[in-house]
């Protein structure tokens, strides 16, 4: 999570967290080739034409390998971690002990619930590690953008996928987070810009499925039409929905907060349950101006929202965790 959170952390720090989205020091084809024999049931050259020993990335909780199917077909095989599981409860333990200290020490914590923090992190982060979850996310979203060039997702192939290993359609892009080349194959940012938030908007407010996950090690560019390039997702272990009251009162902020409505603002976190008491509506306006003025609406970036509702939070010990009805996954792609 805070590997996208550049505004909130040193660089030098931010960096070295950007290596757990594909970066990851990878475990040995030898291991990746049992688990996938394993689940199978049957030898690596019985199953793919090719594969390659070498992974094409590695990640925390898994790593991915280039193959051939037999038919001919380019595709990528994910390999769950093995022992991770049981690497991923210790380290749960642990955060729930820091958020039992925290809860009792830090004034902060009636406002941060650190315990519900992490009882959503341990329910996401489980949810992650099967590979079947992930194959029918990717494909749900697949679906719902069939008609719709502005997100490609690749294929699934069930036939060949398990619990613990998933086989998908290769994709050709560059990263995301690869100005440098963008701007060389001559990439429309503005385009780009535009099409991110409409891809994100029609996720949340109309499929109401969306991908929670979107790093920037699992977004890709395809730069083949640079005046209207095409995104390009992966990676599907993290996905949210949200209630009916939930979308309202998502898309009214949206529009309060570019109205520079801030006194609506102020409302809708009241009428949420954002906040505890009952406030001083002017001043409470002022406040929320006071911290709209820092961020610029021509800009957009991908933390320009959450940085804003943040620093509203502070003023009055808003809740910026609201755990029910998926607010958790909700905010990383805000």
């Amino acid at each position: 999570m805070l590997s996208t959170r550049r505004d909130l952390l040193p660089d030098d720090i931010a960096t070295e967290l950007t290596r757990l989205q594909d970066r990851v020091p990878p475990f040995s084809s030898v291991e990746a080739r049992k688990t996938i024999e394993k689940a199978y049931g049957k030898s690596v050259t019985e199953v793919f034409q090719r594969f390659e020993t070498d992974p094409m990335a590695s990640a925390s909780m898994a790593q991915v390998h280039a193959a051939q199917l037999w038919n001919g077909k380019e595709v990528v095989v994910k390999v769950l971690r093995p022992g991770i599981e049981k690497t991923i409860s210790q380290d749960v333990e642990l955060m729930y002990l820091m958020a039992n200290l925290l809860q009792r020490y830090w004034k902060e914590a009636r406002r941060l619930r650190p315990l519900d923090v992490v009882a959503e992190y341990e329910k996401t982060i489980f949810d992650e590690l099967d590979m079947m979850r992930e194959a029918a996310n990717a494909s749900q979203i697949r679906r719902n953008f069939e008609a719709n060039p502005t997100l490609y997702v690749p294929e699934i192939y069930w036939d060949y996928t398990h619990p613990n290993v998933i086989v998908m359609e290769r994709i050709y892009g560059v990263p995301v987070g690869d100005i440098p080349r963008l701007r060389e194959l001559g990439v429309n940012f503005k385009r780009l810009g535009e099409l991110g938030v409409e891809i994100f908007f029609t996720q949340v407010f109309r499929h109401n499925f969306f991908h929670a996950d979107m790093h920037p090690g699992n977004i890709f560019i395809d730069p083949s039409n640079p005046d209207d390039p095409q995104y390009i997702a992966v990676d599907f272990g993290i996905v949210g929905t949200l209630s009916p009251a939930d979308k309202r009162y998502l898309a009214e902020n949206f529009y309060a907060f570019f109205q520079r409505d801030y006194k609506r603002v102020a409302e809708l976190h009241v009428e949420s349950g954002w906040l505890r008491l009952l406030l001083v509506w002017m001043n409470l306006n002022r406040r929320f101006a006071r911290c709209a003025s820092r961020f610029s609406i021509c800009r957009l970036k991908t933390s320009l929202l959450g940085n804003f509702c943040y620093a509203c939070s502070r003023l009055h010990g808003v809740l910026i965790w609201k755990c029910s009805h998926n607010w958790f996954c909700c905010k990383k792609p805000c």
